[in-house]
């Protein structure tokens, strides 16, 4: 694992400039933040209800779920097997942010 110092991690297009406040924020909330992958439907169905209102988390259609590491350990404990799968993208840090509607014709 490489590790850099804050504000020298290099990033995608698109990333806040190097050394910016709004990208030293974006890497502590992604330092945190993990990919999981649920084994099975119940085992998501059980994880994704014991997760909410306990820790924050996303997922997604494809199965998966961004959660803090701090959720990690409760997961295990409560039985739920799940998968590892990395780090994610900024892209999936961020909510989804919508323009104004169109105008009408």
């Amino acid at each position: 694992m490489i590790f850099f110092r804050a504000g020298l991690v290099p990033g995608p297009a698109g990333w806040p400039p190097a050394g910016s406040s709004t990208r030293r924020q974006a890497l502590a909330i992604i330092g945190r933040m993990v990919l999981v992958r649920f084994s099975d439907a119940q085992s998501e169905r059980r994880g994704l209800g014991y997760l909410a209102g306990r820790f924050p988390f996303k997922s997604w259609e494809s199965g998966q779920t961004l959660v803090p590491e701090s959720a990690l350990p409760h997961l295990a404990v409560q039985g739920i097997r799940f998968q590892v799968e990395g780090q994610p993208t900024y892209e999936q840090c961020l909510p989804a942010v919508r323009g104004p509607a169109p105008a009408k014709v």
